[in-house]
């Protein structure tokens, strides 16, 4: 029988749905144990923060999941109306890839979790939570298509697969939520990552001026006088007011600004990276006195003291 151009199109854009769905779900499962149990070779801080990694996945989860359900419910009204296209050899190919696809990525899915468990790089619990992930949803779109092959769907066990779909969906994404934040706990992460970029570039500017001038400005302002070079005095990016700069001594200043979470808000448990994104174990500024840029909630100062013969004067004494 002749397939329709509308049967085509629907029938192509449920199974592109599917998969953009299935990637989508994976990719959460897996950012969420990862966060909740780290692989064993992340062992760096940042203090630079580069959006949630559960962002994309649940977006796309929920735009793709309603489009699946309703171009599905279509398809089906269809089938049920003429019974002759569910035998059609457009829908069979799919089907068939569908399958063929679900198997393969269950296969190469638990070769890859079972390679970097025995490599040391996983532990136990996120070994054994991303191969039941991986059996999960490969294993429930295989058996749901391989069931509909067959010709054993009826309407009362597709409402259940559909039931199934949106409750494992859903729940991955309040877990998500749970492990990694919520949209506000991403703003404020946000906010607190730029705060500190800006410290550092004040920090940078002042380190500058020493070196220019051999001696350390009396407030924010002397940075940008008579500067040519057309440098912009950064402010909190939620306030807009300036940040705190005070000089104690003729080689040291305190920084200050107002975070909104402390550091271990968003660095999980031994130092690994739960949220930011691993870069540098500490911030590559050679100064006395200065670890990291570690914070609480609230007013924070940096304590801060150049060291000369990392950052020789331009004009000796």
């Amino acid at each position: 029988m002749k397939i329709a151009a509308k049967d085509f199109f629907f029938q192509l854009g449920a199974m592109a749905a599917l998969y953009a769905g299935a990637i989508a779900l994976l990719n959460l499962l897996f950012r969420v144990i990862n966060s909740a149990f780290p692989p064993t070779n992340q062992n760096y801080i940042s203090y630079a923060y580069y959006g949630s990694p559960i962002s994309l996945p649940v977006a796309t989860l929920i735009v793709v999941l309603p489009l699946f359900l309703t171009l599905s419910w279509s398809i089906q009204q269809t089938y049920e109306a003429e019974p002759a296209l569910r035998e059609a050899g457009l829908r069979r190919w799919l089907v068939f890839i569908t399958l063929f696809v679900a198997g393969v990525a269950m296969v190469a899915d638990l070769v890859t979790i079972l390679y970097y468990f025995l490599d040391g790089q996983d532990i136990t619990t996120a070994f054994l939570l991303k191969g039941l992930s991986v059996l999960v949803v490969a294993g429930s779109i295989f058996g749901y298509f391989l069931t509909d092959l067959r010709g054993g769907l009826t309407r009362k066990n597709r409402m259940i697969w559909r039931a199934f779909a949106i409750l494992l969906v859903l729940g991955s994404i309040i877990a998500g939520f749970v492990v990694m934040g919520s949209p506000a706990t991403q703003r404020s992460l946000r906010q607190d990552s730029e705060r500190v970029m800006n410290l550092e570039n004040i920090q940078w500017q002042i380190i500058n001026y020493w070196q220019s001038k051999n001696a350390l400005p009396e407030n924010l302002s002397g940075l940008t006088a008579g500067d040519v070079s057309g440098w912009v005095m950064p402010v909190d990016p939620e306030t807009g007011s300036s940040y705190e700069y005070e000089r104690t001594s003729d080689l040291s200043f305190h920084l200050c600004a107002n975070f909104n979470l402390p550091t271990a808000e968003y660095v999980g448990n031994n130092g690994n990276v739960s949220i930011a994104r691993p870069m540098m174990a500490e911030p590559s500024i050679m100064m006395k006195g200065i670890s990291s840029w570690h914070h609480e909630a609230g007013r924070q100062c940096f304590e801060r003291t150049i060291d000369p013969d990392f950052y020789p004067p331009n004009r000796p004494r």
